[in-house]
């Protein structure tokens, strides 16, 4: 990095007349992309939004209604911000005399908006710093200390005030910005020429949304989600993966993977050095994948007794076929992990419970009564709007999926690509898990309906027989199976305490693992990285933080100590390897298919 009195250093180099050209070029083109696009989309209102707009009105409408009756606490807000004020002039007066006082507020870990060093050497961009997360700081801390206000409201106007105060950020800005600054005059001005093209070619795009652009393109097949193996099986709702063996004996029990709907299943086998599904083949398992399809609106009546029979019950009788084995291993990943728990349970509901010899689920959620921010979205005003976008459209697209997501981690998703892409002109590093967030399904109206009324709404899963497939009452108190319940302990999804409290609805032992790092940062864990770490604990005592506070911590991954649970320690029966299309199943077509590479 620059020192930051570069800012002001006038470049050696003009630009060439040909980059300026170039520039104004590619902003034109984008003007006029931008008005076709305009002119060729729907018009505005034929399909009903699938969020609420008026939601932030209405939660800061509570917040002003309650502060109005508390006086006191609006004053004491008042009082605290300006005492901070005073103190942030005077050490700007001080450091413009010269003097070195300790900042009054500095970023929190890991926020790298004000990296660069003139935020910290430049006295003026120093202050300016200062000021917005005393701003912060105070707005959220006068949300967090209001006494008697409903928790639903709480979470509410935080979530919208964080969206606000991120999007403020003066790292967003071209005139508040030092890096941009000091770009915009290295470049002489094409940088923000360029950006501003970067920012109309997004807005001409299907999705509306900043995109992130990156050097090294990703290639289903070739350099991400590259694991050997073959489609054995599929329906209308799901390819089956199964992998080819890399040992010349494997697990007598095959591993059978289910994913989330909402993202495609290739975040367990990203770059081979970070798959874990090559891995854990390496182990010498014979693992299966489900990959489910992108559905349009021709599938838009498939509930989610649906997805359980076409999904994991077809699975294990297709792996039978391919294997000639009746039980298998199986683990699911956040909404997966909830799909596997719900077939469990419908398993044992209709006395085939001994299908399914251990469980694992990673970040997942039985008991949606501790949602934190995810709570916004359930609000019944939100909900409705929602329903009467689905009964329109019949699917929820791919982007408003990612658009949510991305709300909830805005600096990291949209505003770290706002400030590479349109103030800056620079592409990102390569990121294959990035890549893969962006490759996101649309998920069906029959099956979201269902899981957002009576699952994230209602809670019924959490209740014995409050849920039914086809007719068949649901518990998981009725499911025997081990399950190892693996969360991660910054997940900004599936908040770990939740996941601790929702393994206990399990009938048959449960264990409990907490892994490093967040949602999916700390699943992409391998032994050769060595990092994150994990802890680990037999008992499940009454809360999540006595489990924690006598928790063993190790270091590095926890893929070996799972490999370890699920093998017995390596004791687990074996047989010769099983090649793909040598059971009763034949090959279809080479891994990893056709209906991972559907995009709507």
């Amino acid at each position: 990095m620059t020192d930051g009195s570069r800012v002001w250093t006038v470049p050696a180099n003009v630009p060439r007349p040909t980059e300026l050209a170039e520039a104004w070029a590619r902003v034109v083109t984008g003007t006029v992309d931008v008005m076709a696009a305009s002119a060729t989309r729907p018009l505005k209102g034929q399909t009903p939004l699938p969020y609420d707009p008026a939601a932030p009105a209405r939660a800061f409408g509570g917040f002003a209604a309650h502060l109005l009756s508390n006086p006191a606490e609006l004053l004491k807000a008042q009082q605290d911000a300006a005492a901070d004020w005073m103190k942030l002039w005077s050490n700007a007066a001080a450091r413009l005399a010269g003097g070195n006082p300790e900042p009054v507020a500095t970023p929190e870990r890991g926020d790298r908006r004000f990296n660069d060093p003139a935020w910290t050497q430049d006295p003026v961009f120093d202050t300016i710093k200062q000021a917005y997360l005393l701003a912060a700081r105070r707005a959220l801390a006068m949300i967090e200390n209001a006494e008697g206000l409903d928790e639903a409201t709480r979470v509410r106007v935080e979530f919208f005030t964080n969206q606000y105060i991120q999007a403020l950020s003066p790292a967003n800005f071209p005139m508040t910005n030092p890096e941009a600054i000091r770009r915009a005059i290295e470049t002489g001005s094409v940088s923000l020429l360029s950006g501003f093209a970067n920012l109309l070619a997004d807005a001409a795009s299907d999705a509306g949304l900043v995109q992130r652009r990156s050097s090294e393109s990703f290639e289903l097949g070739v350099n991400i989600a590259a694991t050997p193996g073959s489609i054995v099986y599929q329906n209308e709702l799901m390819q089956l993966i199964q992998y080819a063996p890399t040992t010349p004996e494997v697990y007598k029990r095959p591993l059978l993977y289910i994913p989330p709907l909402v993202n495609k299943y290739y975040l367990l086998d990203l770059q081979p050095k970070s798959s874990l599904i090559r891995w854990m083949v390496e182990q010498g398992h014979t693992v299966f994948v489900v990959s489910w399809i992108n559905p349009g609106p021709e599938l838009s009546d498939m509930d989610m007794a649906d997805y359980i029979r076409l999904g994991p019950v077809a699975a294990l009788d297709a792996i039978e076929a391919a294997t000639g084995e009746r039980t298998v291993d199986a683990f699911g990943f956040c909404m997966g992990g909830t799909l596997l728990a719900m077939a469990l349970a419908y398993l044992a509901a209709n006395g085939q419970g001994d299908r399914v010899a251990s469980a694992t689920t990673i970040g997942s959620l039985f008991d949606f009564s501790s949602l934190g921010t995810w709570a916004t979205f359930t609000e019944p005003e939100q909900l409705r709007a929602m329903e009467r976008h689905l009964l329109q459209k019949g699917f929820m697209a791919a982007q408003d999926l990612q658009a949510l997501f991305s709300a909830v981690r805005a600096n990291d998703l949209i505003w770290s690509s706002v400030i590479n892409h349109y103030l800056l002109d620079r592409e990102a590093p390569p990121s294959d898990i990035l890549y893969w967030f962006a490759d996101g399904s649309h998920l069906p109206r029959a099956f979201l309906l269902t899981y957002a009324q009576q699952m994230l709404r209602d809670n019924l899963l959490k209740e014995p027989g409050g849920m039914s497939l086809d007719g068949v009452p649901l518990d998981l108190g009725q499911v025997k199976s081990p399950l190892l319940a693996i969360s991660l302990k910054d997940d900004h999804v599936s908040a770990w305490a939740a996941t601790y409290e929702s393994g206990k609805l399990f009938g048959g032992p449960v264990t409990f693992l907490l892994g490093g790092s967040g949602h999916n940062a700390g699943v992409i864990n391998p032994p050769s990285a060595n990092k994150h770490g994990f802890w680990v604990h037999d008992a499940m005592p009454a809360t999540a933080e006595e489990w924690l506070a006598s928790a063993e911590r190790r270091e590095g991954s926890w893929w070996p100590h799972w490999q370890g649970w699920l093998s017995q320690d390596g004791t687990a029966e074996k047989v010769a390897a099983r090649t793909p299309g040598e059971g009763k199943l034949p090959a279809i077509e080479p891994a990893p298919g056709s209906y991972v590479r559907m995009r709507g």
